[in-house]
């Protein structure tokens, strides 16, 4: 594999917002693979519960079925504890030493990342690709960071807005894949 696109995020849920930034990240950085890498624990959200990471990669791997450019990569939840993208970028650096990587950021994360454990490591090994938010200013990298801002629109939906509508009995069949909202409602998480 020559580019590699890694996504991390708590996905708690994945939702439509997810994938449509995953296939524009694909062609527009003519990425060969796109690794979607859910946290065990965000460094930036430790005071946050997610629903448990077995239902997370359940949910991923339903959205993702049939997607030959794209993987579910458990190994932030194998290691547990805080998850810190550093330790995920070195290991594909290490496994895939000749490939590009590609870190997918949210935009309004960019000013944080030299605030990111060993952010000079990560700025080396990786080049940031800012997703655009709604109503949020375009990414300026700091250095060492060397990044661009993915084309394409911001996208309004979010996991935290899922999640309340489901807490709030409303349905979400519009903003996650059907196979994931049949197992969120299966699941009864959220409630």
């Amino acid at each position: 594999m020559r580019r590699i696109g890694l996504f991390g995020g708590a996905f708690d849920p994945v939702h439509l917002g997810h994938l449509l930034v995953a296939r524009a990240a694909l062609e527009a950085l003519d990425l060969d693979r796109l690794c979607f890498i859910p946290a065990a624990q965000s460094p930036f959200k430790q005071d946050r519960q997610h629903a448990p990471a077995p239902e997370r990669l359940r949910w991923l791997r339903l959205a993702l079925a049939g997607q030959t450019w794209a993987a579910v990569d458990d190994q932030e939840i194998r290691r547990g504890g805080v998850s810190y993208s550093v330790a995920t970028v070195r290991d594909y650096a290490r496994r895939f030493p000749e490939a590009e990587l590609f870190y997918l950021v949210g935009a309004d994360n960019v000013a944080k990342l030299p605030a990111w454990c060993e952010a000079a490591e990560l700025a080396r090994l990786a080049e940031f690709v800012a997703i655009p938010r709604p109503g949020a200013p375009l990414a300026d990298f700091p250095p060492p960071f060397r990044g661009r801002t993915l084309p394409g629109f911001a996208c309004g939906i979010s996991s935290s807005q899922i999640r309340a509508r489901v807490r709030a009995g409303q349905l979400i069949d519009t903003l996650v894949p059907p196979a994931v909202a049949e197992a969120i409602g299966n699941s009864r998480l959220y409630l």
